[in-house]
């Protein structure tokens, strides 16, 4: 019994981090002109998009991405995953991040992720200093999520080249991209208290079922050159609408243990 529950543990925290994974799977910059244009993408005027978190026929949890505009020239994203079923007994999650961007070139201003995953409580914002070329990192681990003593506690200065995207920023970002079947785009990655470079891989077009009805999608791969971003070592693929609108209506991660599926179940 306590085998199974040591297992079932750790499964669940391969799923918690894999799905975060999915969602955050690129961090990048552009090295072009700083006056950005500004992005008018469909879902920049509000978008909710809910998924579905499975492994394997287990359904492991729920999770959003939405998008709030405003009227100062900024936007909001948050995304949040929960637990469901067996797993919230088993090995509770309660994720969220949270970016705010200028809507030219969604340049982030802040982002915020706070994470409860079992026993773990973490909170970490990176700020961004475009002119000084700088990225402030600030991360504290908790003891608990209710008193919140600090276990730990780090800040980081990250030199940047005063173009790079957030997580969240940057997923939004590739939305409005082309993305050329077999075509491979190269980026820098802030992640961390580091800089990576990673490459985005456009594998080819599918049809598909979907909550939307059956649709064009395009997929892609983010593939990291080197390590410290990705927890797993297993690919990662990811099914966007092939218009104007590049809705993610499915992410899959591949871990040792399966794979972790995050299916579009409602898009408002």
């Amino acid at each position: 019994m306590a085998h199974r529950s040591q297992f079932s543990a750790h499964s669940s925290w391969l799923i918690a981090r894999s799905f975060l994974l999915v969602l955050c799977f690129v961090v990048f910059c552009f090295a072009g002109e700083p006056n950005l244009p500004e992005v008018k993408a469909p879902w920049m005027k509000g978008e909710r998009l809910e998924f579905n978190l499975s492994w394997g026929p287990i359904t492991a949890g729920t999770a959003t991405l939405e998008v709030k505009p405003s009227t100062d020239g900024k936007t909001e994203f948050y995304t949040m995953a929960h637990d469901k079923g067996a797993f919230k007994r088993i090995y509770p999650v309660a994720d969220t991040i949270y970016t705010r961007v200028r809507n030219k070139g969604l340049m982030t201003e802040v982002f915020r992720k706070t994470l409860h995953e079992g026993s773990y409580h973490n909170k970490s914002v990176i700020r961004f200093d475009r002119k000084g070329e700088k990225a402030w990192l600030s991360d504290t681990v908790f003891t608990d999520d209710k008193v919140r003593k600090v276990k730990r506690s780090a800040d980081t200065v990250v030199a940047i080249q005063g173009m790079e995207h957030s997580i969240m920023s940057a997923f939004y970002l590739v939305r409005t991209m082309p993305l050329t079947v077999g075509g491979t785009s190269r980026f820098s990655a802030v992640s961390g208290k580091k800089r990576y470079e990673l490459k985005v891989v456009t594998h080819g077009r599918e049809k598909m079922k979907t909550i939307l009805g059956e649709v064009n999608t395009v997929k892609v791969e983010p593939v990291l050159d080197g390590d410290g971003i990705f927890v797993s070592k297993g690919r990662i693929f990811i099914w966007l609408t092939d218009d104007d609108r590049r809705i993610p209506v499915l992410m899959e991660c591949e871990i040792a243990l399966g794979s972790i599926k995050a299916k579009l179940i409602s898009a408002k």
